[in-house]
């Protein structure tokens, strides 16, 4: 179980796959819950986004995650923000709850199902399901209540690795982004004082003679500040610039 919960947090790594992060935690759920298979459905806006199972018995854990369309104990979960505790497949059947989620996995020879939530404080991220061949209670080493605590506590600490990982994710993209636009304005500095020192102007004209030319030619100010720095810019014409803005708008 620890193992388990550690591997569910280690989501701060390159190469990270959503899915095959949550086919790792329903493996273990299945693995500690002696299960015939599990499965992860992530919810927003109350419709499956994304599914993923374990690999005991995948194709059988995706059909009935699949099924679930019309409702089920993933949808039910999400929706409460509450455990489903584990459900006769049979007696669902025959109460026609979840029709087409039981009709499919009384064919997979499911005897029992539970779910219990994903969730990080108030955040819903969808569910896990668990699928098992016998049901609750009918082995003296059967505990229904800490089945659902060892579910719920790998639950959580999927949310919780999902959350940092989205996190995580959001502030590289805003580092790239800083620091290709701190680079650009390096370069755009850069380049105002090469120009300012070769034609012997001030920096403001030096820098009015990028913008314009880059106005004028429809590039990117970085991209004619690097042409610069790389000595391929047309320098006649760059130096035209101050005069035409002397001359007033052409």
């Amino acid at each position: 179980m620890a193992s388990a919960l550690v591997e569910a947090a280690d989501t701060l790594v390159e190469g990270f796959e959503a899915t095959r992060y949550l086919q790792r935690v329903s493996d273990h759920c299945v693995e500690l819950l002696d299960a015939r298979a599990a499965g992860v459905m992530l919810i927003d806006g109350g419709r499956s986004v994304s599914l993923a199972a374990s690999s005991r018995h995948e194709q059988v854990a995706l059909d009935l995650l699949e099924a679930q369309h019309g409702g089920g104990p993933c949808l039910d979960s999400y929706g409460s923000g509450r455990p489903v505790p584990p459900v006769s497949i049979r007696v669902a059947h025959a109460a026609a709850r979840w029709p087409d989620f039981t009709e499919r996995a009384l064919r997979h020879d499911i005897v029992t199902t539970f779910a219990v939530p994903l969730r990080r404080s108030e955040n819903l991220l969808g569910a896990l399901n668990v699928f098992a061949p016998t049901l609750p209670g009918t082995s003296p080493a059967d505990d229904v209540t800490s089945e659902l605590h060892v579910a719920q506590a790998l639950a959580d600490a999927a949310a919780l690795g999902l959350q940092n990982r989205h996190t995580y994710a959001r502030y590289r993209t805003l580092s790239g982004q800083l620091q290709k636009a701190l680079s650009s304005r390096v370069r755009i500095e850069q380049a105002k004082g090469m120009l300012a020192e070769r034609w012997s102007v001030p920096a403001d004209q030096a820098f009015m003679a990028l913008r314009q030319y880059a106005r004028r030619h429809r590039l990117p100010l970085d991209q004619v500040a690097s042409a610069v720095i790389e000595g391929v810019a047309d320098d006649a014409e760059l130096r035209r610039q101050i005069d035409r803005s002397t001359d007033g708008p052409a």
